[in-house]
């Protein structure tokens, strides 16, 4: 099972908007360098949050809503990988090792910032949260590899 990496997000401040990058460094235990949440011994399930662009893509086209890839708020965002078929196995991302920890479901925040049918629609499909076990380099177009 593997799919691509299709964009790569950080937000430097809470509530800040997330700024698109050509590469992102993720530190182990930590997180993404430049994201507000990077800190060392970070809570594993808060290390690395990744989304499908297809359920984004899905949701606007069933709701007429066009939402951009950076609005879900996830870090990564894959084309081609079943995220929830990582859960609780380990993959790489480009040169990252990681861990899918527990799916991220859509949240309060997430529906005040887009849309109301955001809850129900990302019921199940708002992506995976991730602990990064080996730091590494991730960009678009790397490949997201299930290795377990």
């Amino acid at each position: 099972m593997s799919g691509r990496v299709e964009c790569v997000f950080v937000a430097p401040l809470k509530g800040a908007p997330m700024r698109e990058l050509p590469v992102a460094d993720a530190l182990a235990g930590q997180g993404l360098e430049g994201d507000r949440k990077v800190a060392p011994g970070r809570e594993p399930a808060a290390q690395l949050t990744l989304i499908e662009a297809e359920h984004v893509e899905a949701f606007a086209a069933a709701t007429g809503y066009a939402m951009r890839l950076d609005q879900p708020r996830r870090n990564i965002v894959t084309r081609g990988v079943r995220l929830n078929d990582l859960l609780g196995r380990r993959f790489r991302v480009g040169e990252a090792l990681c861990e899918g920890l527990e799916l991220c479901e859509p949240c309060g925040k997430f529906q005040r910032l887009t849309h109301p049918e955001v809850r129900r629609f990302f019921k199940g499909k708002g992506g995976l949260r991730a602990a990064i076990l080996e730091g590494g380099l991730i960009r678009p177009g790397d490949e997201v590899v299930a290795l377990d």
